[in-house]
C-alpha cells in the first residue's frame, strides 16, 4: 500500500488527512494519508526510513523553509518563493530522491484570479512567514504590486499602525496569510481601517476554520468581497497529486 502524508508541527485539524483519505476511498485507490507530527524537521530522516512505501509529502508550518536543506532537487517556482509544501518521494533500491516543490501559489492564483478586477492592481500581504512568500508571488504573476504588512519593523514592509484609510483605497486587494482570526481564537482580526473600505476592495483570508473570520465579516459590513482559504486548499490538494505522479 502506498502512503501519502503531512509533516509539520503541532498538528491540530488537518485538511489534507480527511481529503486524499476521502479520495482513496471514494477512487478506490490503495493507499492511506498519516500525519507525521515530528517536533523538529531533523527527523525527516526518520519518518522516511521507518515508512519505506512514502511516495510523498505535504509540507506545513513551521518546516516549508528548513526542509529545503533535506531535497535533492527543488522546482524553479519554489526556489523563487523560498518554501516548498509538497515532496515527492522517489524510491531507487536503497536511495531516495526528495524534489520539492510548491502547491500553495497555484492553489491561490487559481482561487483569487476570477475575483480581480482592472483596477485591483495593487494588494496588501498581512504576515510575512512562509505562506505570505507563495501569496507575493503569485500575486506579482497576477501583475499586482504588493506590500508586506507585519507587526514589526521590517525592510520593504510596513506595519499596521501604518496602514491607514489612505493605504486600503490604493491597496484594494488584502490577503491575510496570518493565524489571526483561526479557531478558536474567533473574536480576533487584523487591525485594520475596514470602515475605509468599501466594494472595490477584495478581502482574502487563507483560514479555513471558522468559514467566515471576523476579518470577513468586517469586510462584508462594507460591501466588500471576500473569500475564505478552502478553495485554495481544494486546488492545493489536486497540484499535490499531480507532483508525486508526474
Amino acid at each position: 500500500m502506498e502512503k501519502y502524508g503531512l509533516i509539520g508541527y503541532p498538528l491540530g485539524h488537518s485538511f489534507s488527512v480527511n481529503y486524499f483519505n476521502q479520495k482513496f476511498a471514494d477512487e478506490g485507490i490503495n493507499a492511506v494519508y498519516e500525519n507525521f507530527e515530528i517536533p523538529t524537521i531533523d527527523m525527516l530522516p526518520e519518518v522516511l526510513a521507518s515508512n519505506p512505501n512514502i511516495k510523498g509529502l505535504n509540507v506545513t508550518i513551521p518546516y516549508k523553509e528548513k526542509v529545503i536543506s533535506f531535497l535533492d532537487t527543488v522546482s524553479p517556482e519554489a526556489r523563487a518563493i523560498g518554501a516548498v509544501n509538497v515532496i515527492k518521494v522517489e524510491h531507487a533500491g536503497n536511495q531516495i530522491n526528495l524534489k520539492g516543490f510548491n502547491s500553495d501559489v497555484i492553489g491561490f492564483t487559481k482561487s483569487i484570479e476570477p475575483m480581480l478586477e482592472s483596477y485591483h492592481k495593487k494588494a496588501l500581504i498581512l504576515g510575512t512567514g512562509g505562506a505570505s512568500k507563495a501569496i507575493n508571488y503569485g500575486l506579482k504573476s497576477l501583475g499586482l504590486e504588493t506590500l508586506f504588512v507585519s507587526r514589526y519593523q521590517k525592510p520593504d514592509t510596513i506595519r499596521y499602525e501604518d496602514v491607514t484609510a489612505e493605504v486600503v483605497k490604493e491597496y484594494p486587494v488584502i490577503i491575510n496569510c496570518t493565524p489571526c482570526g483561526m479557531y478558536p481564537h474567533t473574536e480576533e482580526c487584523p487591525a485594520l481601517p475596514y470602515e475605509a473600505m468599501d466594494a472595490h476592495n477584495i478581502l482574502y483570508d487563507l483560514i479555513y476554520n471558522p468559514d467566515e473570520t471576523l476579518f470577513m465579516k468586517k469586510g462584508k459590513m462594507q460591501g466588500v468581497e471576500t473569500k475564505n482559504g478552502l478553495e485554495m486548499l481544494l486546488l492545493q490538494a489536486f497540484a499535490s497529486w499531480e507532483f508525486w505522479h508526474q
